[in-house]
């Protein structure tokens, strides 16, 4: 491995410049005014797999095109599929960025841009440790393929369907995600579970029409009111927990073993609140902020909208009110059964007056490995190795559905390697990568290949 090590110190440069290309494309799935460049992102990616060595194309969909990329000329050997996403959150609000989003700035060590962490700098870190072994020993000791898709970011409703249409060409021993972080700087992580999720929005409709809030209010029910009785309604203020009848039935609590491994881990409260500007972290009484994030299930208002958004005031009751509310899942929560309970919970909250009606953005299951099992172990050994210290475990609060799709369909459980940092200011301004994590991240992308191939 000592000549694959000096070729990506050698080679620093390049993949920094090639980093910043793929950075400036803004690729936002959500936005179809993109769509040229979700292309343009999706095409660099399959040149890329193209150039060093693996037989490449885009695979299109009803949506934004899939990259496929492949390798299978190590007879005998397992097979190791790469997963990432080259589309991006929306850079709004602009106003808030320090340098531009879409043009890559390097400060502090870190380069600035939209995609960065999240997940071009990571994909492309696993693709760059791959070139690595074409570049020195003519191709890599395992099979591998390369799966990129440009909707992680909206749902990924086309690559569940293409997965599920094409299980013998992703036909795998490992699967390998780089899409998460690491717990903090100077502990590289495996994450072993991930939430779930179910994505409701309440919509409460009032009147045909907004009406004068001085001729009608009194008489007639105002739909924002009524919502924020429901959403007041979500919790216990006193316990925190989720008012949604049967909401914990199922919730498999963590082992001992797993809280003490989370007790161990560093955490500095006051640097945390410091960071995020407020002076209180509260939420479900009788867990520790770390079991909180990760390992239980939570509720939580996303966006809400209604009435008169415009500059000064406009004196009306809204015809319609509505909410976004996502509700992360942890082992043995169904979303599904979830689904069905929060909308009974929230007709039976309707107050008179007013309709209600709910609609569904998307769900995922909650995923949880072995966090004992020799793969993970082959995994936190090339971690350690590409960034040179002791690697811990830990769970992830957010979701990455694919994971469970993968498990699923293929039968193979993801070995989730994240480069990233927590304060990586994914989906929001001033998105970030240290440079530094970059060049790590390749290098344990190689040594990850290594393991996996004895």
């Amino acid at each position: 491995m000592d000549k694959i090590i000096k070729h990506i110190d050698e080679n620093k440069k390049r993949y920094q410049d090639e980093l910043f290309a793929l950075v400036r494309i803004p690729s936002v799935s959500a936005d179809p005014k993109y769509k040229n460049d979700i292309r343009r992102a999706a095409e660099w990616t399959r040149d890329k797999l193209a150039s060093m060595g693996c037989t490449a194309r885009l695979v299109e969909t009803d949506g934004h095109p899939i990259v496929y990329g492949e390798w299978l000329k190590a007879p005998g050997k397992p097979t190791v599929l790469f997963y990432g996403h080259y589309d991006v959150q929306p850079a709004d609000p602009l106003d808030l960025w320090t340098t531009p989003p879409f043009e890559p700035t390097v400060r502090e060590g870190n380069v600035h841009a939209r995609g960065s962490s999240d997940d071009k700098g990571q994909f492309l870190a696993n693709i760059l440790g791959t070139e690595a072994f074409f570049q020195t020993r003519g191709g890599p000791p395992v099979n591998v393929k390369f799966l990129i898709e440009g909707e992680e970011e909206a749902t990924s409703t086309s690559l569940d369907k293409f997965i599920a249409a094409n299980t013998a060409l992703l036909k795998c021993d490992h699967i390998v995600i780089s899409d998460t972080a690491q717990f903090a700087k100077g502990y590289p992580a495996i994450t072993y579970g991930l939430r779930g999720i179910c994505y409701m929005e309440i919509f409460v409709r009032g009147p045909k029409m907004d009406l004068h809030s001085g001729q009608y209010g009194g008489g007639v029910a105002n739909p924002a009111n009524a919502l924020s009785r429901i959403i007041s309604q979500l919790h216990d203020p006193t316990t925190g927990k989720v008012t949604v009848p049967g909401f914990y039935d199922d919730v498999a609590e963590l082992t001992p073993v797993e809280r003490a491994e989370f007790a161990r881990l560093p955490f500095d409260e006051a640097a945390l609140k410091a960071r995020l500007d407020v002076t209180e972290l509260p939420g479900e009484r009788g867990y520790t902020l770390h079991e909180r994030f990760w390992a239980r299930p939570t509720c939580d208002v996303n966006g809400m909208k209604s009435g008169y958004q415009g500059v000064g005031a406009k004196t009306i009751i809204p015809s319609e009110a509505s909410a976004k509310i996502s509700m992360r899942l942890v082992p043995n929560q169904r979303p599904e059964k979830v689904q069905a309970a929060f909308e009974k919970y929230i007709r039976s909250l309707c107050p008179p007056g007013v309709q209600v009606r709910l609609e569904c953005h998307g769900k995922a299951k909650p995923v949880v490995v072995p966090n004992d099992s020799p793969v993970l172990t082959k995994a936190r050994a090339a971690l350690e190795k590409g960034f040179g210290g002791k690697s811990v475990l830990m769970r992830e609060g957010g979701s990455i559905p694919v994971t469970e799709t993968f498990q699923d369909k293929l039968g193979v459980a993801a070995l989730l390697v994240g480069y990233g940092l927590p304060d990586d200011n994914l989906h929001s301004p001033n998105e970030k990568f240290s440079l530094e994590d970059f060049h790590r991240g390749i290098k344990t992308a190689a040594y990850l290949i290594d393991e996996l191939s004895r």
